[in-house]
């Protein structure tokens, strides 16, 4: 039995929700309310110590981080599609865009969104209850401490857009060798980027490629084009929702 708890809006629920639906599996919609703070629950928390979301609970086993979860899942159904390449240097150049991935635009992706969503409802906290929110966040503590109630530096915001830009730099020289981030292998690297993309564009960021990045754009249009991403991204799911 596969449960995943999840919150729609999440870019990285959203990664582990087209992985599902890649590959077809059935699946029950955990639901985690993070207004409400369930995350930081201690039922929550037992399953994921770090109280952020998704987590994968496979036959009672909990799996945690979006892209382990993506991994996991084709490895322990092997059946096609795969979303790992066969050649093993090829998954290694996937594995790589993972790496990178989680390490840069996925967290500069947090400043603009936590700018423009989370903001107005930092500024209604006292000083005081900020701190305790901040402190209640087992992972995100630091990253809550640096934005602070009146949001994030303009040094800190340049930095993220700077990120982002390296990163779809990196996604045109890459596309240049195929329809896919490894060449013609669609995969868990695609994945993982495709919710990122979305919440760009969610946030009127979209501007970024379209313009510059002509083999962005077309990347971009392929992935939607494909069943599992509508099944991922269903009504609520995005930040104009």
């Amino acid at each position: 039995m596969l449960e995943l708890y999840n919150f729609d809006k999440s870019t990285c629920s959203q990664k582990a929700r087209i992985c599902l639906a890649e590959k077809k599996l059935e699946w029950s919609n955990r639901r985690v309310d993070l207004a409400g703070e369930e995350n930081l629950s201690p039922a929550y928390l037992a399953l994921n110590p770090n109280g952020v979301v998704p987590t994968l609970v496979h036959d009672g086993r909990a799996i945690i981080e979006s892209t382990v979860i993506c991994e996991y899942l084709d490895e322990i159904y092997p059946h096609e599609p795969r979303l790992a390449p066969e050649d093993a240097m090829v998954r290694a150049e996937m594995r790589v865009w993972l790496r990178y991935i989680d390490e840069v635009p996925s967290m500069a992706i947090r400043v603009p969104t936590f700018q423009r969503i989370k903001l107005p409802q930092f500024k209604k906290m006292s000083a005081r209850e900020f701190d305790a929110y901040a402190d209640r966040n087992p992972l995100r503590k630091p990253f809550l401490r640096r934005m602070g109630r009146g949001g994030f530096s303009r040094e800190d915001v340049d930095m993220a857009i700077e990120q982002l830009d390296q990163s779809l730099e990196r996604m045109e020289s890459a596309l240049a060798g195929g329809a896919w981030l490894v060449g013609d292998c669609y995969s868990i690297a695609d994945i993982c980027m495709a919710p990122l993309l979305q919440r760009l564009e969610d946030l009127d960021m979209a501007e970024m490629w379209r313009a510059t990045r002509p083999r962005v754009g077309e990347w971009y249009a392929r992935i939607r084009a494909r069943p599992a991403y509508g099944v991922a991204f269903y009504p609520g799911s995005l930040l104009a929702d």
